[in-house]
């Protein structure tokens, strides 16, 4: 973002603060529309930054990313720790949700080690009262020894106070305290920073108190940064000494400082509030729902429960659109008089019966996504990540992967944008390359037309079969990755419940909405594209390249036939393989491609491949449409996030090699049980 508009004198602040503290909320408050979304440098983290006008105040503001600690374990850490580091901001606003004040209060003792400029912005501090519990704001203030504004940030409370105190404390108007931690680690601290303070050049840049601390606690980032500062070898000699001191006496340094901050976050803490508070209506119902015997098939069920309810609530609506969809291309077959465009157009086999397939499904996707929109809202979301966590760590995945993995149902290009949130390396390419297994919303609008004419009633444990065998092979897929080509151990899991509340209908209508709608600009884009150029694959005759409403003598049948001795073992016949080269492009494609290439409407294509193919078979399709190549524009996520075609390819590659042998040994194994 361009600073040339402001006037000389303006103050650049820095927002930090965990996740879910409401510190984007503030931003926006603050900001407005005056702000810029990019990228950090060499990093896929968003970077918002924006400007604040009003009165005589100026100022920059950056929204730095949601972080627990400054630890420095994730890109997160890095990003926000470097940038106060080395962009010295004047003010580092910190965002503490009162709720919360032990679990917060660590990352604020953290940055007062820096000896930087900080204001506290105390948060939901509408819900303090709710909860039975009363903060003492002028203790907290006192016993921090920096301004402590109190906020609501949904209702722009505190907002002009908080921006006057950091004109003021930009300004130097601001008391001076040292956090001091129990005596038998305050030792060893004080040691270290006197002598770097003595002899070495290191308080020239960075505070001398935080650099003893750091290197207590064997922080490589910064061993790494005071090596080039006179006298930094010396100090990091030194510290290995009492490092070596420090263990004998305390155990692990490190362990040792976080439970000397803990210790005087729990002595604070105890000053400055009142009250219990009740118990929360969330701690009754997570001691059921994150049960260790309990909590996976209370997942199970809920996700059974959202797969009937999509099916069940969005089946007349998807009856009604597609007798509409048939009733256009009948009314409208042979408006223009011409044969081919009349044929490609409203045919048997033309684009109008193919689209219409395609968004007959319309209601199925809007009923998952406020499906899921509810469960969002309602906060199980975040209980089903951790409920998973145990299980996926022992494949090798993070826990964190649950969360793109759930993004995975409604479209895997999301989801694979979500791995973001994955701070290890190995952790997250491995999220990448195994979500597209997980079925989207696309794959499901070809299974459910399927599954409802092959297996009835049963539609739905068919489907949620599908869902399983997808996290099954994730799974299985995460194991084989994490033991040869991502060997390391798995990064801590660390997420915040909210609090459950009654699912907003409306705000889950307005989600349903912005996902769902996006279904409409595929279709009216890359699906309808992707029709187009079979639907004139189809009427063109292969030696004459002219007319023909024999798709047997079409250029499509053509390409079908060649790939059909490839795919033959697995029992498909031409039109199988045309709509699953194409699903290529879009998976929706294979559901208005099989129309088109069947010659049937949405309302016959189930039951015709019901006519030709058995169960076991269908179900084997089902499972190669699941597993193999995703979309043109996952593809093109999974390549922005890894930086990488060798693992683009990698990943296309394994999952037709995967989708191959797994419906193989679906006809194998099924035709065994039922012949």
């Amino acid at each position: 973002m361009s600073l040339e508009f402001l006037s000389e004198r303006y103050i650049r602040i820095a927002l930090v603060g965990n996740p879910n503290v409401g510190k984007s909320v503030i931003f926006n408050n603050l900001t407005g529309s005056r702000q810029h979304v990019g990228n950090w440098p060499g990093k896929t983290i968003d970077k918002k930054e924006g400007i604040y006008k009003k009165e005589e105040i100026t100022a920059y503001i950056i929204d730095l990313p949601g972080i627990y600690s400054l630890t420095a374990f994730s890109e997160e850490e890095v990003i926000a720790r470097d940038y106060i580091l080395h962009e010295r901001p004047d003010v580092v606003i910190d965002v503490v949700d009162a709720l919360n004040l032990e679990r917060n209060l660590y990352l604020t003792l953290q940055l007062l080690e820096m000896g930087i400029n900080v204001i506290v912005a105390l948060n939901k501090m509408d819900l303090v009262d709710k909860a039975g519990v009363t903060i003492d704001v002028d203790e907290l203030q006192k016993e921090l020894g920096i301004p402590v504004i109190p906020t609501v940030a949904p209702r722009k409370e505190g907002m002009n106070e908080l921006m006057r105190k950091a004109v003021d404390v930009s300004q130097g108007k601001r008391a001076s305290l040292k956090i001091s931690y129990p005596p038998s680690v305050e030792k060893y601290i004080k040691r270290l920073e006197d002598f770097i303070y003595s002899n070495t050049d290191i308080g020239k840049t960075f505070n001398p108190r935080w650099i003893a601390i750091k290197l207590l606690e064997g922080d490589p980032d910064i061993i790494n940064k005071i090596r080039e500062i006179e006298g930094g070898n010396e100090a990091i000699a030194i510290s290995s000494k009492i490092r070596d001191e420090m263990r004998r006496e305390l155990g692990d340094p490190e362990i040792a400082i976080a439970d000397a901050r803990y210790s005087k976050i729990k002595e604070i803490v105890e000053k400055v509030t009142k009250g219990r508070g009740r118990i929360p209506a969330s701690d009754l119902l997570d001691k059921a729902l994150l049960d260790k015997y309990l909590g996976i098939p209370i997942f199970l069920t809920i996700l059974w429960a959202l797969l009937q309810f999509t099916f069940i609530g969005s089946a007349p609506f998807c009856d009604l659109l597609g007798d509409l969809f048939v009733f256009i291309g009948s009314s409208l077959e042979g408006i223009t008089g011409i044969p081919l465009v009349d044929y490609l157009l409203f045919g048997e086999y033309g684009i109008i019966q193919g689209l219409g397939a395609i968004l007959s499904f319309v209601p199925l996707i809007m009923a998952l996504y406020f499906g899921l929109s509810l469960l969002e809202d309602s906060g199980y979301i975040a209980r089903a990540a951790f409920i998973m966590d145990r299980a996926m760590r022992k494949v090798g995945l993070s826990g964190r992967a649950i969360i793109p993995m759930i993004m995975g149902i409604g479209c895997n290009v999301p989801a694979v944008y979500a791995t973001r949130i994955i701070p290890d390396r190995n952790d997250r390419m491995v999220a990448i390359l195994t979500n597209p297994l997980m079925m989207c919303g696309a794959r499901l609008v070809f299974f459910s037309a399927i599954a409802d004419a092959f297996f009835g009633p049963y539609a739905g444990d068919i489907v949620l079969s599908l869902y399983l065998l997808g996290v099954i092979l994730i799974f299985a897929v995460a194991i084989v990755l994490r033991r040869t080509l991502f060997k390391g151990t798995t990064s801590p899991f660390i997420i915040e419940f909210p609090v459950y509340q009654r699912p907003s209908l409306k705000v889950a209508a307005v989600r349903m909405w912005d996902r769902g709608s996006l279904f409409f600009k595929k279709a009216g884009t890359i699906i309808l594209a992707g029709l187009l150029v079979i639907g004139v694959l189809t009427v063109t005759d292969v030696r004459t390249l002219s007319f023909t409403d024999n798709p047997e003598n079409a250029i499509i049948s053509t390409i079908g036939k060649a790939l059909l001795p490839v795919f033959a073992p697995l029992g498909w016949d031409w039109r199988l393989v045309v709509a699953a080269v194409f699903g290529f492009v879009a998976k929706e494609i294979v559901l208005g491609a099989s129309a088109m290439l069947y010659g049937v409407g949405e309302e016959e294509i189930a039951s015709k491949m019901a006519s030709m193919y058995s169960p076991v078979d269908m179900f084997g399709y089902m499972t190669f449409i699941q597993l193999y190549i995703p979309c043109i524009v996952t593809i093109g996520a999974i390549k922005q996030e890894t930086g990488s075609w060798k693992w683009t390819i990698f990943a296309v590659a394994y999952g037709i090699a995967l989708a191959y042998v797994v419906n193989f040994l679906v006809l194998i194994i099924g035709h065994a049980l039922v012949g």
